[in-house]
């Protein structure tokens, strides 16, 4: 990552310098400073392991999308229900298993965000998945030609 991204220390100072970055014609500086705010925002939820915090920063950037499409800060609410019923890996499991397409995969191919897919995680962590979560990644990855 770029020095003026590993510099930033709050997920608003991220989305203000990416917001410039944009205005400036730079959107590959702007990317990572949303990567960054991705990044500073799971790592003050507390997971349990680098896989949870992988996952929590799917969520992260998928409510990232969200909020710019919307216009106003906007929450992924059923998936955090479901992380506080059944816990962030199950939970993922059971969103990746679904016959259809995660809602956010293909919002997060569009802005160049695939490593933040639920989808690339599973692929990542295959010992903490379903052979069904596992099936169900690969195919929609190979479908989009995304490498985990």
């Amino acid at each position: 990552m770029n020095d003026l991204i590993d510099k930033l220390k709050t997920p608003e100072a991220c989305e203000r310098f990416a917001k410039n970055a944009e205005d400036h014609g730079k959107p590959e500086l702007a990317r990572s400073a949303i990567q960054r705010a991705v990044e500073l925002k799971a790592s003050k939820y507390g997971s349990q392991s680098q896989a949870e915090t992988e996952c929590l920063q799917a969520i992260y950037a998928y409510e990232r999308i969200l909020t710019a499409k919307n216009d106003r800060t906007t929450r992924a609410s059923r998936t955090w229900q479901m992380i506080d019923r059944l816990g962030i890996i199950p939970a993922v499991d059971r969103l990746v298993s679904k016959p259809q397409e995660t809602v956010g995969f293909a919002s997060l191919h569009e802005m160049g965000l695939e490593k933040y897919a639920f989808e690339a995680v599973v692929l990542r962590y295959p010992e903490l998945f379903s052979d069904g979560a596992i099936e169900r990644s690969k195919s929609r990855l190979d479908q989009w030609n995304v490498t985990p």
